[in-house]
């Protein structure tokens, strides 16, 4: 039986000192320990006999997730170099993005511009059903769509997908549960962290879905 794991992997910790909801904005890098998480995360793809076959990588557009991606790619290549292998090169989809968000911009606590100011408290009628942005069906069924394609591209093979909290939780919880709406402060999607989704090529059924956390420890 052929089987495909898509191992997803969200972007490590950014630079943010203003607390900005910055969602899709661009300029939003990675931090020092931003980047640690991401080496860590690369480190234990690359030295795992399980991980280090992958195949491809992938990533959103924006600029945390593509640093992540890079880190990854850092790891992964001197590997297939010493098996004689081609190295990979990163592609980016917008499928995998950030969730839209009306909020972008606005600052997270108090002050001038903060979250809660000029009525946007408003727009959060149902954390469960997002009103204030891109719906969490939207967001599990681009993933999906994502998903499936690659399924088909990499029959048999290991991918790697960097992407973000909401659309990677979105997804799984889509998988576990048949509908992807979720409290949004209860998501199981630490920094750095890989969910790793096998996918059975005949029938498309999800085989496993697991999760782990390797920059749990870096400081």
């Amino acid at each position: 039986m052929s089987a495909t794991t898509i191992h997803f992997v969200r972007h490590g910790k950014v630079y943010n000192p203003d607390h900005l909801l910055y969602e899709r904005l661009p300029d939003f890098h990675l931090s020092d320990l931003g980047r640690r998480m991401a080496q860590a995360t690369a480190a234990y793809l690359a030295n795992s006999p399980q991980t280090n076959t992958i195949s491809a990588v992938y990533s959103s557009p924006l600029d945390r997730t593509r640093e992540t991606a890079d880190a990854i790619l850092d790891a992964l290549n001197p590997v297939r170099e010493a098996r004689g292998e081609a190295p990979l090169m990163l592609t980016a989809d917008e499928r995998v993005i950030e969730a839209g968000n009306e909020f972008r911009g606005k600052r997270i606590g108090h002050g001038e511009g903060a979250l809660w100011k000029n009525g946007n408290w408003k727009l959060v009628t149902n954390l469960y059903k997002p009103s204030w942005g891109e719906s969490y069906q939207h967001i599990a069924q681009r993933m999906d769509d994502f998903a499936r394609e690659k399924v088909a591209q990499h029959p048999g093979e290991q991918i790697v997908v960097v992407s973000h909290e909401s659309p990677i939780f979105s997804y799984r919880h889509y998988l576990e549960t048949g509908h992807p709406e979720h409290w949004m402060f209860l998501r199981h999607t630490a920094l750095a962290s890989v969910t790793s989704v096998t996918y059975d090529n005949e029938t498309g059924r999800v085989m496993s879905i697991t999760y782990v956390d390797p920059a749990a420890n870096v400081k």
